[in-house]
């Protein structure tokens, strides 16, 4: 299976949708509720999963949500295997995302530029 095939994208959506509620479902309280999964990758042999993560806080925060999520990766990878048919449950690998942290920042950089252009 190609990394960008068909197949490929439906399991990487699928298992999107199903880590989106799982981690949802996550009891742990260094898990902040704020927690969203912005993507994963799947490896075409369906033995690894990159899951990024956004949460919605201060470092502290996403350093315990990452923490926590890592802890609880064995309960996650299990209701994984259950609610997704797969042939292999891929083994998760956490990632913190700042990509929508970033493009606050540069939202924020670009309105003081037209800002100041316009006072100016």
């Amino acid at each position: 299976m190609r990394k960008n095939s068909t197949k490929n994208n439906r399991v990487n959506g699928e298992v999107l949708r199903a880590l989106s509620q799982i981690i949802r479902d996550v009891h742990d309280p260094r898990v902040n509720m704020m927690t969203s999964v912005t993507d994963v990758q799947v490896a075409p042999d369906l033995k690894t999963c990159k899951v990024f993560i956004s949460v919605l806080g201060g470092a502290a925060e996403r350093e315990k949500t990452l923490e926590g999520l890592n802890s609880a990766k064995g309960f996650i990878r299990r209701e994984l295997a259950s609610s997704v048919n797969l042939r292999n449950t891929p083994e998760l690998t956490f990632i913190m995302d700042d990509s929508i942290e970033y493009g606050v920042d540069m939202s924020k950089k670009i309105d003081d530029v037209n800002r100041r252009n316009a006072d100016g």
